[in-house]
């Protein structure tokens, strides 16, 4: 990766541990933590400088004080565009109705969106299933069941060959 990907990215850490709130006990998953491993992964498989940068991202929105304008001003459009298809809406109520906008507005808003859905996904998998939390995979399956069945067909890359033996992994815990 290049130089400049590299000084973005530790640029996103300080913004995240600027805006974030400290995780506690009783928090699903460390946020800070779970968002730095969903960079990394996509840095080390070589995704490109926006998906890196909207993976580390992406939950900035959900889980911390930053607005749409500072991510925009800090990290331009393109990011914030990819932050925001991967921003759950709250004001859905039911998880499976949540579930499916959140994952048909990453297809509308393109592959670079889902890929860092789906590595988000990920990352949740190998997380709780490391904490044997049987409640948390099942929000996991369901979110890479609603990936899979809402991916077009030309979205085509290694990352969902992945979610996809995650997914059969952990098929018994279909809601």
């Amino acid at each position: 990766m290049t130089n400049s990907l590299s000084l973005r990215f530790e640029k996103a850490i300080h913004f995240i541990t600027k805006h974030f709130p400290v995780s506690v006990e009783a928090t699903r998953k460390p946020r800070i933590f779970h968002v730095i491993r969903v960079g990394v992964y996509l840095y080390d498989h070589n995704y490109s400088e926006d998906i890196v940068l909207g993976g580390l991202l992406h939950d900035t929105i959900e889980w911390s004080r930053a607005t749409k304008e500072i991510v925009k001003d800090e990290f331009g459009d393109k990011v914030l565009k990819l932050v925001l298809a991967n921003t759950k809406d709250d004001s859905i109520s039911d998880k499976y109705e949540k579930t499916v906008e959140l994952i048909q507005r990453c297809v509308r808003n393109g592959q670079d969106a889902l890929i860092i859905k789906t590595a988000d996904i990920l990352d949740s998998f190998k997380w709780y299933s490391d904490q044997n939390n049987q409640s948390e995979l099942k929000y996991c399956v369901r979110n890479a069941n609603a990936i899979l069945k809402f991916k077009p067909d030309n979205f085509n890359d290694k990352i969902f060959d992945e979610l996809k033996i995650w997914q059969q992994r952990f098929s018994d815990l279909s809601e």
